[in-house]
C-alpha cells in the first residue's frame, strides 16, 4: 500500500513538468549557491533538494587564481552536481543559470550575460540590475531595456523584478522565458510581502512565474506554490539556516506539497462555521 502511494506521488510529479524556454524540469525548486558555510555543504544541499537548476553570480565564476593557486572557477563548479538521479528514471542534467548580480544598468548586465554564456555555454540568464547596493531593488527601466536586447541575442531571460504586473506584461511581450518577481526584499527572509501583486501576475501571464527573493521558510514556499506560482528560487533561507542540508530537503517537500495542493484545488473559504459531517437524520 505504501509503495503504491509513493509510486502514485512520483507519477504525479513526473507528469507535471515545468517548462522554461526550450527546457523541461521535473523539480520546481531552484537554488542559489551563495552564503553557504563551505562548498561541500552547498553540494549536499543541491543534491538532496532535487533541484535541476542552480544560479550563481558571474563574479563568483570568473577565472582567477586564489591565494593557494587553485582556480576558483573550477573549485565552485566542481562542487555543483552536473546531474541528478530520479527514482526509476534516467539521470537528468542540473542546469547552470548565471545571474548578472552587481550590474547597475542595462549595458553592464548585457556584458555580464555575454561573458557568462562564454564561460558556461548556456543561454539561460537570470537578469538582475540593482543600482542601489543597500536595498538591492531591481531597476525596472534598465531591466526592460536589457531584457529586450538579450532576447534578441538569443538568451533565455529570467528577469528579477518587483512584483509589478504591468512590467511583467511588458517583459512577456518582448519574449522573456519566465518572470521572477520578488516576494520581499532580497535576502530578507520576510516571506510573501508582495502576495497580492504576485497573485495578479500569476493570473495575468502565460509565462512561468518563479517567485524569487524574500522567501524565508518552507511554509512561504508552499504558500507561493498554492497561489499558482510555477516555482521558487531559494538561496538565503537555506544557506543561512542552522542545517542547510536538512533545510534544503524541507523546501523540496514544501514545494511539492504546495504544487500538489494547487493542482488538487483548495477548498473554499468562508466566515460561517460548517460541520464536515452534516447532522441530518443523526438522531432519526
Amino acid at each position: 500500500m505504501e509503495l503504491s502511494l509513493v509510486s502514485e506521488q512520483t507519477n504525479l510529479m513526473e507528469h507535471d513538468p515545468l517548462t522554461i524556454g526550450s527546457s523541461e524540469f521535473h523539480s520546481r525548486l531552484l537554488l542559489g549557491t551563495g552564503k553557504y558555510g563551505n562548498l561541500s555543504q552547498m553540494q549536499r544541499a543541491i543534491e538532496l533538494s532535487g533541484t535541476e537548476m542552480v544560479t550563481m553570480a558571474l563574479r563568483r565564476i570568473e577565472s582567477h587564481e586564489s591565494q593557494d593557486g587553485q582556480n576558483q572557477q573550477e573549485q565552485l563548479l566542481d562542487f555543483i552536481p552536473r546531474s541528478k538521479q530520479l527514482e526509476n528514471a534516467a539521470c537528468r542534467p542540473v542546469h547552470f543559470m548565471p545571474n548578472t548580480s552587481g550590474a547597475r544598468n542595462a549595458k553592464e548586465a548585457i556584458l555580464a550575460a555575454e561573458l557568462a554564456r562564454e564561460l558556461l555555454s548556456t543561454n539561460f540568464i537570470k537578469l538582475e540590475i540593482h543600482p542601489d547596493p543597500w536595498h538591492l531593488m531591481p531597476d525596472p527601466v534598465e531591466t526592460f531595456h536589457a531584457a529586450e536586447k538579450l532576447v534578441q541575442k538569443g538568451f533565455q531571460v529570467l528577469p528579477y523584478i518587483h512584483a509589478d504586473p504591468v512590467l511583467g506584461k511588458r517583459l512577456e511581450d518582448v519574449g522573456v522565458a519566465a518572470l521572477m518577481p520578488l516576494g520581499a526584499p532580497i535576502g530578507s527572509n520576510l516571506g510573501l510581502r508582495s502576495r497580492d501583486f504576485l497573485e495578479i501576475i500569476i493570473q495575468g501571464t502565460k509565462l512561468p512565474v518563479i517567485v524569487d527573493a524574500g522567501i524565508g521558510s518552507p511554509s512561504d514556499a508552499a504558500l507561493a506554490m498554492e497561489l499558482g506560482a510555477d516555482g521558487v528560487l531559494i538561496s538565503t533561507a537555506i544557506a543561512t539556516s542552522a542545517d542547510p542540508v536538512k533545510m534544503a530537503v524541507a523546501f523540496k517537500k514544501a514545494v511539492e506539497a504546495g504544487r500538489m495542493a494547487f493542482l488538487a484545488g483548495l477548498g473554499l473559504k468562508g466566515q460561517i462555521g460548517e460541520g464536515s459531517s452534516p447532522l441530518t437524520d443523526f438522531l432519526g
